[in-house]
């Protein structure tokens, strides 16, 4: 019988599962449950040894003799300093080695409980991963619980050997070992510098021919890459594309974007059988929501994770592989290994994508914001500030000679004026800048940046507050908070853009919005950089947005 405590018999099934088969036990209350379960499991050989001092080099030596990493498991409080020498031993001589410790509750530290320290990170730089485990309450914790372990695991071996630090919060009661089995767990696995001659390439190889519904979702890049047309026949009609504005030309063909619209259509059984059996992916974020319900609510059976850093990013909490490679290099080496048996799962999501209509609204921000993507200039870039910006973007197709940047790698509303007005100063082609009121108030210094070419156009949304925030449930009108929450404002940035130089446009309705677009979106270059303002009503706005998703979901 094994602990009922669910990190460590997550613990346990993972150490078995990647091959640590020798374990160092140190005596101790805390740590009770972990050696118990540890120990009455044939495949671990344990060592017992009280001093653990010593325990943390004989664990050193067990890892020398074997090659593989050996563990270490110690009580809480300051048994786990005394292994402090032998951890910065492993890490300057390159020894990969499992530090486990048993901790007390988080509530406790500092509160005068016996043998507590705040443990987590406790070693510092002299260790290449550490990780502090939930305690397992839900099926999230779980889940997270199953990710850090394998991300610990697997960095003994990355880019060089080393030790890590796993810290285990147990809480009362301790002693209870009603587990019959340890649990199924997710391993995932990490694959370095593969080539074709390796076994570990065909066996992925094999892996993925053995699926029918294959499915690639890219997230955002910010580059162009060009697949060779060799590449482009073979890869293309293997797979499900998917991707956002924000991944740019990075596809091998042409990708399905408007797929938040499409998974939000579909009934539940359309969802369930076009869910994907394998999911690849590549690149950064992704903003759909939908899809990461979707692929959450309908996990495949793998999902590969292709980047150059080898980083796990679990994004749809059903990760089992990551390959560390560039992953355009990784798609033109398995281009001419794909069997060539009939597909139709691609020609599912493209015709049925296909239905989904362009939304056709009166005035408003999503009709702006069309009207704008349909009227760009090519070549040009751009920039879509955060938010609802680029949600509704992706309602709307982009040119793939027009360049799509945005600041998406913590999201937040700071700076994404600043950061198109930076990358626009450095470029020859037009820089068109769609950005909402608040992120535009928030970052309105950036028109005091100095010499501001003539090649930048900033298209303001502004209904005088955060639009997204009224869609929030629970959000009425005569609530106290709404003002706070959704920071409504009486504000024009007339004076601010005119002062600085700008060219300033203003649109109120549908006939004033034709007129100003004609002279915003013509590629002839103006004297001045310019900015339209277009002012709407967040009522009308939320109300338009809801009725053409209620639209889309009685589709079917």
């Amino acid at each position: 019988m094994y602990s009922d405590k669910k990190n460590i018999l997550q613990l346990a099934a993972l150490l078995k599962a990647h091959g640590v088969r020798k374990i160092v036990l140190c005596p101790g209350s805390r740590n009770a449950a972990i050696v118990h379960t540890l120990s009455n499991m044939e495949d671990f050989t344990c060592y017992p040894v009280t001093d653990e001092r010593s325990a943390g080099f004989f664990a050193i030596g067990l890892s020398l003799q074997g090659g593989g990493p050996a563990a270490v498991c110690c009580t809480s409080g300051s048994a786990l300093l005394n292994l402090h020498p032998a951890v910065a031993e492993a890490f300057y001589q390159q020894v990969p080695l499992i530090v486990i410790s048993a901790d007390r509750p988080a509530a406790w530290i500092g509160q005068m409980d016996g043998q507590t320290l705040p443990q987590p990170n406790v070693f510092g730089s002299l260790v290449k991963l550490s990780v502090n485990l939930p305690e397992v309450h839900t099926e999230e914790d779980e889940w997270f619980c199953n990710r850090l372990i394998n991300e610990a695991i697997l960095e003994t071996t990355h880019h060089g050997k080393g030790p890590v630090h796993i810290n285990v919060p147990i809480s009362e009661p301790i002693y209870r070992f009603t587990a019959k089995a340890l649990p199924d767990v997710r391993v995932i696995t990490r694959y370095q510098g593969l080539n074709v001659y390796d076994r570990d390439y065909t066996e992925l190889i094999d892996r993925l021919n053995a699926f029918n519904k294959r499915m690639v979702v890219v997230g955002q890049m910010n580059l162009i890459y060009l697949f060779e047309k060799k590449y482009v026949k073979t890869l293309y009609k293997h797979f499900a594309w998917l991707t956002e504005h924000l991944g740019n030309q990075t596809i091998p063909g042409l990708p399905i974007k408007n797929f938040d619209a499409a998974i939000y259509s579909m009934t539940a059984e359309r969802q369930q059988d076009m869910a994907p059996e394998i999911l690849i992916t590549y690149g950064g974020h992704i903003v759909s929501k939908q899809l990461k319900k979707y692929l959450r609510n309908h996990p495949p059976r793998e999902h590969w994770h292709i980047a150059a850093d080898g980083k796990i990013a679990d994004l749809y909490g059903c990760l089992t592989t990551v390959i560390e490679m560039d992953p355009f290099e990784f798609l033109e080496k398995i281009s001419g290994m794909l069997d060539n048996r009939p597909n139709n799962y691609p020609l599912m999501w493209e015709n049925y994508c296909k239905t989904i209509p362009v939304p056709v609204l009166p005035y408003s921000e999503i009709s702006v914001i069309g009207k704008l993507i349909q009227s760009l200039p090519e070549p040009c870039a751009i920039h879509l500030a955060n938010s609802s910006t680029v949600r509704y973007a992706q309602l709307f197709e982009i040119s793939p000679n027009v360049e799509v940047c945005c600041n998406r790698g913590v999201n937040g509303i700071e700076g994404s004026l600043s950061t198109a007005i930076g990358y626009a100063m450095a470029s020859d082609k037009l820089n068109f800048i769609v950005i909402g009121d608040l992120s535009f108030f928030y970052d309105m210094n950036a028109l005091w940046i100095q010499n501001i070419g003539a090649n930048v156009r900033i298209l303001l949304l502004n209904n005088e507050g955060g639009e997204i925030f009224h869609t929030l449930p629970g959000m009425d009108k005569s609530s106290q908070s709404r003002r706070f929450i959704t920071a409504e404002h009486h504000t024009t940035a007339r004076g601010w853009a005119e002062e600085q130089g700008f060219a300033y446009l203003q649109a109120t309705d549908e006939e004033t919005a034709e007129e100003a677009m004609k002279l915003f979106a013509t590629p002839e270059q103006q004297a001045k950089p310019m900015l339209l303002e277009v002012f709407t009503d967040k009522e009308k706005d939320t109300t338009l947005q809801r009725e053409y998703y209620h639209g889309l979901k009685n589709r079917e």
